[in-house]
């Protein structure tokens, strides 16, 4: 198969990343990224390429990886890693629409990988009547509230001080 950076090729990466879920799941061995370039390309799939492709997806080529219908970002950036790899070209210049567009081809059933998930508006009735009205504030788990200034605890300060002083003092008093 010859691997180009166009949608068809991507609809036929992620149809052959599925099967050869299901063949190395029927011959009882892990699904990785290793195997999958190894049975992809065999003998070409050296470390060093296994590396380059690993390295450029941010993964690790023995971590068993889920089924590309239920987990698609992670074998989006695997399927980009592998063509930018195989042509030579930066990652950035794959074309992700075309990719995306590809796998909502394969997988068809599945949510499509570049929804926007936004929250539904409140009904402006209900908001202007009180019952529900929108939160404006930062998030809890925000890191501006990880800023938030800490006045330390005067009574533990305190009896530090001290008693370094005592000591010191007690220690001049012996000399």
């Amino acid at each position: 198969m010859e691997i180009q950076n166009t949608q068809e090729c991507f609809v036929e990466l992620w149809l052959r990343l599925e099967r050869t879920r299901r063949l190395l799941g029927g011959q009882y061995k892990r699904f990785c990224i290793r195997r999958v370039l190894k049975t992809w390309f065999g003998h070409k799939a050296n470390d060093d390429y296994i590396w380059e492709v690993c390295n450029m997806c941010d993964q690790e080529g023995w971590n068993e990886l889920p089924p590309p219908a239920i987990a698609p970002r992670k074998h989006r950036e695997l399927l980009r890693a592998i063509v930018a790899v195989h042509l030579g070209i930066g990652s950035c210049k794959v074309k992700l629409r075309a990719l995306d567009a590809a796998y909502s081809i394969a997988f068809p059933n599945s949510t499509p990988i570049n929804v926007n998930k936004k929250k539904p508006t409140p009904d402006p009735a209900t908001v202007a009547s009180g019952d529900l009205l929108p939160f404006v504030g930062p998030k809890p788990h925000s890191v501006a509230s990880l800023k938030t200034p800490v006045a330390p605890r005067e009574g533990r300060r305190e009896a530090g001080v001290e008693s370094s002083l005592q000591s010191k003092a007690a220690s001049r008093a012996e000399s």
